[in-house]
């Protein structure tokens, strides 16, 4: 196993960290974990989240510099980015911070696509992600980070005009990977 992938398999572990720090207060959890959660908490979890976002531009940034790309890396790597996204959404609905309909618009446009991508795998092929999707991916994050930080610091319609722009975005990927790849899943 080489860099990116252990960059990429520590963006997966980072992921039950991630949540945990920013997962909500239920009345069933011990009053030292939903006080820490609602203080220091939410800063780690911000904090971590970041983190675990970086390595994804760090893993692909790494694997292609190095000549490190792999079958592995091509498979973990998308999977790691869309687990880490959809933990978050599901987290910020659970908030009631965030509308379930633009998680559901988000999340399954990722599951489209990575089914997409299977039936393209099974078929010996690889589908890249392209400009639009990784341009998807870094307004998502913005979003989701800017939703995070609200709940710290009220950046208010900043974080809906992120949250839309990315929506808009993850609906024109996800037609774009379709119109592109129809033909896979014609067949």
């Amino acid at each position: 196993m080489n860099l990116p992938n252990k960059i990429t398999m520590v963006r997966i572990a980072l992921i039950p960290v991630v949540m945990i720090f920013l997962s909500p207060v239920y009345s069933f959890m011990p009053a030292w974990y939903n006080n820490f959660i609602t203080g220091p908490g939410r800063y780690f979890g911000v904090v971590i989240f970041l983190l675990a976002a970086i390595t994804d531009f760090l893993d692909g940034y790494l694997a292609r510099k190095h000549n490190m790309v792999t079958k592995l890396g091509k498979f973990l790597d998308p999977i790691a980015d869309k687990l880490l996204v959809i933990a978050v959404l599901i987290i910020l609905v659970d908030k009631n911070v965030l509308s379930h309909w633009i998680a559901m618009i988000i999340i399954a446009r990722e599951i489209i696509v990575m089914g997409i991508r299977i039936v393209a795998a099974s078929e010996g092929k690889v589908i890249a992600a392209s400009v639009i999707a990784k341009i998807k991916t870094i307004f998502q994050i913005s979003a989701i980070t800017a939703f995070l930080i609200t709940d710290i610091i009220n950046l208010g319609i900043l974080a809906d005009v992120l949250m839309g722009i990315a929506v808009v975005i993850t609906l024109i990927s996800g037609f774009d990977y379709v119109k592109k790849n129809i033909h896979i899943i014609k067949q």
